[in-house]
């Protein structure tokens, strides 16, 4: 248990008030709380600029109660007909900003991101990879349909230039951009696969494409 979440528990307890309490007044999930009282989780600065916000006082040393702002919370919620949805998402973003990563999707073009999606960040790390380095490609088409990738399926990638055997990858070649599987034959020559329900396979020299990112697993758009 770190000194902050022991901190935070103890001043919890001793007033009486439950993970979940306290859970629902930040806006995160009560298994969030548990975490970082037990060491699991390390609350990002964002988090502890808010608790310290709330307690008055510095996170690394609480002395002081939650009693007031518990009041004037109560308080509020009584002359409120509905809840402030916007600020409990305001307060998820804070406390998840530094352990979630906006990950972009974009088209083969790789010019614009289309949309975001949202992924953990573990050890300055999104499933391994360098956070700046991850992607997810919009399938344009039903080139790999044999594969199970068809057109608008999301593809989880890296940013790669290397070419590596029995991959499948975003490629540029012939003056455009398609998603193949690459095969190496020798040093110099690569087997291009695709399969729009039957095989097709192309043979190039290593020269004539260039790899932009590998396809690590693929969400199948129902």
């Amino acid at each position: 248990m770190s000194r902050v979440g022991e901190n935070i528990k103890n001043t919890r307890t001793g007033l009486g008030m439950s993970q979940k309490q306290l859970a629902k007044k930040l806006g995160v999930a009560e298994r969030f709380i548990n975490e970082v009282e037990t060491g699991r989780k390390i609350a990002n600065q964002s988090l502890i600029d808010r608790l310290s916000k709330v307690l008055g006082k510095d996170i690394n040393d609480i002395t002081m109660s939650f009693e007031e702002e518990v009041y004037r919370e109560e308080k509020t919620q009584k002359f409120s007909a509905e809840p402030k949805k916007e600020s409990v998402k305001d307060v998820w973003s804070e406390a998840f900003g530094s352990v979630l990563k906006n990950v972009p999707v974009y088209r083969y073009d790789l010019n614009k991101a289309i949309l975001w999606k949202q992924l953990p960040l573990i050890n300055n790390k999104v499933e391994g990879y360098a956070q700046d380095k991850v992607l997810y490609l919009q399938i344009e088409d039903d080139d790999m349909i044999g594969f199970r990738i068809g057109h608008g399926d999301l593809g989880f990638a890296h940013v790669t230039h290397e070419i590596e055997n029995n991959t499948i990858c975003l490629i540029e070649y012939n003056n455009g951009r398609a998603v193949r599987q690459i095969r190496k034959l020798d040093n110099n020559k690569l087997l291009l696969i695709s399969n729009r329900g039957s095989i097709r396979t192309e043979t190039v020299d290593s020269k004539e494409i260039k790899v932009l990112a590998k396809l690590d697993r693929i969400e199948i758009k129902l």
